[in-house]
């Protein structure tokens, strides 16, 4: 009877170290797979036989195949798409005809021709839409619907900072666009000039000639391209004797007048000894632009960038974690499953602290090829001892036998 279970415990040894095989051979296949997490076999013994001196082991069985969680390395590449997670948490992407929700480390995502983010085998990447700059709590898939255009903004608003030289005297020429041969420079002392949007996006010249009046008094005048001010009706600008600006518009304190409904700031403008000249000048208009790349940032943001120089936000990267891992089911295609074991799904999004989002990089797989190498030695020999143990006991069976000859 023992020598039956001598033979029979080999027979286990060789199904589980057989079993240990596929699973290194597994491991050692998906090497380069990106997001790919090793699985190691758990052995654990049969049912012992009691006997009169104690008991007998039945040989051995595979109690479960184990995956391996940790970080993988991570690898730079040249696609802004290209994300990988540092610290916990999965991507959450859902089956192309929508009826099934799966979680990867694999970041290799890709816009395809309907504007949706997904990975190679078409699974569109989850993530949160935007109201007002931040997530807004509606999970869906990550599209660039809506967001190939950026609609142009009409400027209401111009900054001036200058220097206006405290050594200028009244210009020797009068404005007066009705007069002939008007020239506004020669009636002025110094311009300023910044391009300004309408409603419809298309690009007009401002121009500020500003011309000295008196001592600390000057006067603003514009042009828009089709209309010089009238003389006369130039805005009055005073300094006081420290050269910094008493008022504008008669305004004491003020530093802002309007043009053509342009709210127009010279707040930090001086008068000091020195040549005239535009320290800054900013407005918050803008022509529409199209959308030329996109990047995400390490909270998870996707941001469009778009050929007029704006940048908004498109969607926020959802991340999920699990109560337990260890209880995910691999699916095939680097996807996992939740199950029981692991719990639902908990969905958020980067919290930079036990993670955040890489782009630009991919992480790689956990297999150490070194590692796998010794343990496909080590289960070698353990298959080659079970099948030792078979043959011995055969031949002591055979032995038995020919004791009756």
């Amino acid at each position: 009877m023992s020598v039956n279970t001598a033979m029979y415990a080999g027979i286990s040894g060789l199904f589980a170290n057989g079993e240990t095989m596929s699973v290194i051979g597994n491991n050692i296949s998906n090497v380069n797979t990106v997001g790919f997490k090793g699985g190691r076999t758990i052995f654990s013994d049969m049912l012992s036989t009691n006997t009169n001196n104690g008991q007998v082991g039945s040989g051995v069985q595979v109690q479960e195949v184990q995956n391996n969680f940790a970080q993988g390395s991570f690898e730079n590449t040249t696609s802004d798409t290209d994300l990988a997670i540092q610290g916990d948490g999965f991507f959450a992407v859902q089956s192309p005809n929508g009826t099934g929700r799966f979680y990867t480390r694999s970041g290799a995502f890709t816009f395809d021709n309907n504007n949706d983010l997904v990975n190679a085998d078409g699974y569109k990447v989850l993530g949160y839409g935007i109201t007002n700059g931040s997530a807004n709590g509606g999970l869906g898939p990550i599209s660039l619907n809506g967001y190939t255009t950026e609609a142009p903004v009409s400027t209401t608003n111009i900054t001036v900072s200058a220097n206006l030289d405290s050594n200028n005297t009244p210009p020797a020429a009068t404005w007066d666009p009705t007069l002939a041969g008007f020239n506004p420079n020669t009636a002025s002392n110094f311009s300023a000039t910044s391009t300004v949007y309408d409603q419809l996006g298309n690009a007009k010249s401002l121009t500020l000639y500003f011309a000295n009046t008196g001592a600390n008094s000057w006067s603003v005048y514009t042009y828009d391209g089709t209309t010089y001010s009238a003389a006369g009706s130039g805005t009055p600008v005073t300094f006081n004797a420290n050269g910094t600006m008493a008022s504008v518009n008669g305004v004491a304190g003020g530093t802002t007048f309007t043009v053509n409904g342009i709210k127009v700031d010279l707040a930090g403008t001086t008068q000091f000894t020195g040549s005239s000249v535009v320290n800054s000048m900013t407005n918050d208009g803008y022509p529409a632009g199209s959308l030329t790349k996109v990047s995400v940032d390490q909270q998870g943001y996707v941001n469009g960038i778009y050929s007029n120089g704006q940048q908004q936000r498109i969607a926020r990267v959802a991340l999920a974690t699990f109560d337990s891992v260890d209880g995910l089911e691999k699916v095939g295609g680097t996807l996992f499953g939740a199950t029981s074991s692991s719990g639902n799904a908990l969905i958020g999004t980067a919290d930079m602290q036990r993670n955040k989002i890489l782009s630009d990089q991919l992480e790689m797989s956990n297999v150490d090829m070194s590692e796998q190498l010794v343990n496909m030695i080590t289960t070698q020999r353990a298959y080659t001892a079970n099948s030792k143990t078979i043959t011995s006991a055969d031949q002591m069976t055979q032995d038995t036998l020919n004791l009756i000859r």
